[in-house]
């Protein structure tokens, strides 16, 4: 069984360039550590993906669509169907004068901004600089490790899957509820400062509405909490009736048990007089 355009899923992936082995990603820490590609910052666990909905290279993309949940293939993609053909236009030579005060500091690999487009630096002679400004994979075969871990089914999993992309893993923060086709999520005010919220926010409702139909009404609110406020005090069990408990074999009545002690010390009364 193969997956449909728009089925949600998770999935561990690994991608390396076929000709020199260099690590470009993995979901998996270890492989990560093995790639020289680890990064202590970011959370490692497989990753979203909405089938055939160009949020892989399409040449990936057309191979996911084959698999099933549970299968683990290698891909191997050629650079067409990955990030393109190297063209050799985009390659410019720019005068050290334009990278103003950091032209000393400019070393070949170094990825620049200029005239609104990022490149790398393949050369540094002369007094200029050539930028290349081709994808950094470009005319590149990429191998990737593919194993899709789980398909998201319900509605309800769909929304949290989607919120938790946007909020880049942060969305375990967020309180949704959904109910008769709309959907109500409650932002915390630990959230609040994130850079972008409106345009994630709509990021967001624009998912929600593609991927889950039901969907006809997306409220957002912002939850504030006050950490002054009493907390309540938890209730208090009601005192239960005494009730008379029968004597047990190994315990004698209360008269009997006065009467022991009424025989016990009447030779302590006698010896004190005595003396």
């Amino acid at each position: 069984m193969t997956l449909e355009k728009g089925t949600l899923i998770f999935a561990n992936v690994t991608a390396t360039v076929k000709a020199t082995g260099e690590g470009i990603e993995s979901t998996r820490e270890e492989e990560a550590k093995k790639l020289n590609i680890y990064d202590a910052t970011r959370k490692y666990e497989p990753r979203l993906v909405a089938v055939g909905e160009g949020w892989l290279i399409s040449g990936l993309d057309d191979e996911v669509k084959k698999m099933d949940v549970g299968e683990k293939k290698q891909i191997e993609v050629p650079p067409q169907k990955a990030y393109g053909l190297r063209d050799p236009t985009q390659t410019r030579m720019i005068p050290l004068r334009k990278f103003g005060d950091k032209a000393d500091e400019l070393e070949v690999g170094d990825s620049v901004d200029i005239d609104d487009r990022v490149g790398i630096v393949r050369f540094i002679g002369s007094g200029r600089a050539q930028v290349d400004f081709n994808h950094r994979l470009a005319g590149k075969s990429i191998l990737y490790d593919f194993e899709v871990t789980k398909k998201v089914e319900t509605d309800e999993d769909k929304v949290k899957a989607l919120i938790d992309r946007r909020f880049a893993g942060e969305g375990g923060k967020l309180t949704i509820k959904l109910q008769e086709g709309k959907l109500d999520v409650a932002i915390p005010e630990d959230l609040f400062l994130v850079e972008g919220l409106q345009i994630i926010k709509r990021g967001v409702s624009n998912d929600v509405f593609k991927f889950v139909p039901a969907i006809s009404e997306m409220t957002f609110t912002e939850r504030f909490a006050n950490a002054n406020a009493a907390k309540p005090e938890p209730p208090k069990e009601e005192a239960k009736p005494k009730s008379e408990a029968a004597p047990s074999p190994t315990t004698p009545p209360k008269s009997r048990r006065k009467k022991a002690t009424a025989k016990a010390a009447a030779p302590a009364q006698a010896s004190t007089q005595t003396s």
